[in-house]
């Protein structure tokens, strides 16, 4: 679940599950927590996510913790719309790749854990590739499931820009 962050006309932003105003450095520290937020604009109810990341990643850029590749701020302002479907599909097919990654990796270490005797071993009448392999069913399961939500939230934010 996101957080729910309302942000009023004098730009303040608000923490609704905190009940407190947070900057954009706070929000950086949520995000990089691994906690999904969603700004709202209090008066309108208009989804300004996407405008507060990019603000986000703008105040990096000006106090030079983080630097995009002038040409490529260009390239994505000359070419807008194709280059927001080109950007969206690579970043959709590289967190795939990532996500595979860190579960072959997350498989690796369980066995080398396992082999280390740092894990409990599962009890004689079950079989641990059984038990394993329902874990992990699961978890991908999970990982679908939040994977088609974020991919619901962003066709439904291009569908938007589309119709304005």
């Amino acid at each position: 679940m996101a957080y729910v962050i309302k942000r009023y006309s004098n730009r303040k932003l608000y923490d609704t599950q905190e009940s407190r105003y947070v900057t954009l450095e706070e929000l950086e520290e949520l995000i990089r927590a691994g906690k999904e937020i969603s700004v709202v604009d209090v008066s309108t109810g208009e989804d300004l996510t996407s405008v507060t990341l990019a603000q986000i990643i703008l105040e990096n850029e000006r106090s030079h913790r983080a630097t995009l590749p002038t040409a490529f701020l260009h390239q994505l302002i000359k070419h807008g719309e194709t280059w927001q479907d080109f950007i969206q599909k690579s970043l959709k097919s590289s967190l795939e790749g990532l996500m595979t990654s860190q579960r072959e990796a997350d498989r690796v270490f369980r066995e080398w854990a396992a082999r280390a005797g740092w894990l409990q071993t599962a009890p004689p009448d079950t079989k641990p590739e059984k038990r394993g392999e329902a874990a992990e069913a699961d978890a991908l399961r999970e990982e679908v499931a939040t994977l088609r939500e974020q991919l619901r939230g962003l066709e439904e934010r291009l569908e938007r820009k589309r119709e304005k």
